[in-house]
């Protein structure tokens, strides 16, 4: 019988997940790129660009920096992860997989922590929110924020309306002068169905009333229990979303692992056919 011959066959790398990896990443670098420029043109247009030094005197958060740091973070992943693929560049694979499984980490932790230390949680979400409350008027980007989580959750302030105080404008003080003394933003107001235009006045002297007639005219429950409330009545969703976010995270470590394999595999056989050629010279 004739003798069989054996075929190895060479290691390569696998144009599937070399593709896909570039492909996801590529997405990933526009989407950051686009959230970077947002960030920087909100920034340039309130002229903090022309001022850094504005960026610490706001008392609370400046809604931008989210805009500014996801960008800036999603635009360094999906370089190193668009150009590690389309190059073959072990070392920005190597890069995106330890980074990305560092925020991964960063997120499994916070979220435990967060398990197992909810009243101190739930103390730095009041803390929080009051000193974006003191805020308000300094800045319209938060302001805007603070108006649609009032809005969104049915709440004013962090515990209650009276929050407001250790606002400027809004505290019940004789020395106030503003006409919005005592009152809340127009974002705590019970909308009525009927009304077409939004009355922005709808919450001046109001906590000059018992607050059983408040009631009526805006929302009495702060920001932080609706919060928690929220939550737990969108479990599902919120863990559902995280766990998404987990597994792309996971399966994009597996992909930049598994092409830095590849790459290494076919490498290495270089290295031995060259050996190879020079023992036969």
């Amino acid at each position: 019988m004739p003798g069989k011959h054996q075929h190895f066959q060479e290691p390569e790398v696998g144009c599937c997940g070399k593709y896909f990896l570039f492909g996801f990443n590529i997405v990933f670098w526009v989407l950051g790129a686009l959230f970077l420029a947002i960030g920087l043109w909100a920034w340039g247009e309130k002229g903090v660009l022309s001022n850094i030094s504005a960026l610490t005197d706001l008392g609370g958060l400046d809604p931008v920096w989210l805009f500014v740091v996801v960008g800036g973070v999603m635009s360094v992943l999906g370089f190193a992860g668009c150009i590690g693929a389309l190059r073959e560049n072990t070392f920005l694979l190597k890069f995106f997989s330890v980074f990305l499984g560092l925020i991964f980490f960063l997120e499994l932790a916070t979220g435990i922590l967060a398990f197992v230390f909810k009243d101190w949680i739930r103390d730095q979400l009041n803390f929080f929110i009051n000193n974006n409350v003191k805020a308000y008027r300094d800045d319209i980007d938060l302001q805007n924020l603070i108006d649609f989580a009032q809005e969104y959750w049915s709440c004013c302030g962090a515990r209650g309306p009276n929050d407001w105080n250790l606002n400027i404008y809004f505290n019940c003080t004789d020395l106030n002068p503003s006409r919005e003394r005592c009152g809340v933003p127009f974002s705590c107001c019970v909308r009525d169905p009927a009304e077409d235009v939004l009355n922005t006045q709808c919450g001046y002297d109001v906590r000059l009333k018992l607050e059983l007639e408040q009631q009526g005219s805006i929302h009495t429950k702060g920001c932080v229990g609706q919060f928690e409330k929220w939550l737990q009545d969108n479990l599902i969703v919120v863990a559902g979303v995280f766990v998404g976010i987990a597994l792309l995270q996971i399966f994009g470590i597996c992909l930049a692992q598994n092409l830095v394999s590849d790459i290494k595999a076919v490498k290495a056989n270089w290295i031995k056919h060259d050996d190879g050629y020079k023992l036969l010279r």
